[in-house]
């Protein structure tokens, strides 16, 4: 059976509200993204120490590292430096607390990535050696910000990359706000799920007029999460689910705050959003265990 998490500024960027909600909510793991407004390269030795003291006797776990590595300019050898160097930051993090997972992108979408394929491919070489170096996992998640926008684009990227320790984040939500994205369940997570380490959990809609996708609680979208939950139990599925809210009761959330998440900004309402989505998700799964 799958286990279930929360991602940390979905909730709060108060970590001691976060363990509080997960613990309340029996939840078995955290993500970490923002705390206390630092991104996570950005964490000191302290707040760790900080934050290990606040889960203490919780039992929960910190299971992966939700990074932004090559959430940056494809062109811009400057920024792709720097993403080595948050990469090599998140490991030690994701150490520190015994996680094994780093969440990674494949730069922003250009427009143009089978024209770059190649050069994509070429600038994961370093981050490869450093992973297995490091015995540690890259979970690529697909995004449509992004160039692997699509299940159809992370499974060919993880096949031609070849490396075992290269696996995929599903988020069946994304593809449902890509541009050629598939239905998110079954046939894009049948691409994903021979290389599937974590999985996100949100939900969303299509704005019939402009495209746009228009987050929701969980259930309410057309993520199709009923069936999608089935298939994890019937597939044996027994990693980490994170829940990555994204819809808030009393705004909607800036483009820019959906694809660069993190702050105070980003986590306003956001523990009134999750009580209500951990609150339909478990209403789900009580309803599959029927």
């Amino acid at each position: 059976m799958f286990k279930l998490g929360v991602i940390s500024d979905e909730v709060s960027q108060d970590f001691e509200r976060v363990v509080k909600l997960a613990t309340e909510f029996k939840l078995d793991s955290i993500e970490i993204r923002s705390v206390w407004d630092k991104p996570p390269q950005e964490l000191t030795e302290r707040d760790v120490d900080r934050m290990k003291k606040i889960m203490d006797g919780t039992g929960l776990q910190v299971v992966s590292i939700a990074s932004p590595f090559y959430k940056c300019d494809f062109e811009n050898m400057e920024e792709r430096r720097e993403h080595i160097e948050i990469l090599k930051k998140c490991i030690r993090l994701a150490k520190s607390f015994g996680a094994n997972i780093i969440r990674g992108f494949a730069f922003w979408n250009t427009g143009r990535t089978e024209e770059i394929w190649d050069g994509i491919l070429e600038a994961f070489e370093e981050p490869v050696k450093i992973i297995q170096d490091e015995g540690v996992f890259l979970g690529i998640e697909n995004e449509s910000s992004t160039s692997l926008a699509t299940a159809k684009l992370t499974q060919r990227f993880i096949e031609e990359l070849n490396c075992p320790n290269v696996r995929a984040i599903w988020d069946p939500a994304n593809e449902l706000s890509a541009e050629g994205g598939e239905k998110p369940y079954p046939d894009a997570y049948n691409r994903l799920k021979p290389y599937m380490i974590h999985g996100h959990i949100k939900d969303g809609k299509r704005d019939p007029q402009t495209g746009r996708f228009i987050p929701t609680p969980i259930g309410e979208g057309e993520v199709g999460w009923k069936e999608q939950l089935q298939a994890f139990i019937d597939d044996g599925f027994e990693g980490h689910l994170s829940l990555e809210t994204h819809w808030r009761p009393t705004k909607t959330l800036s483009e820019d705050l959906l694809n660069r998440p993190g702050g105070s900004a980003f986590s306003e309402a956001g523990e009134e959003a999750s009580r209500i989505c951990l609150e339909k998700l478990f209403a789900i799964i009580e309803e599959l265990r029927r």
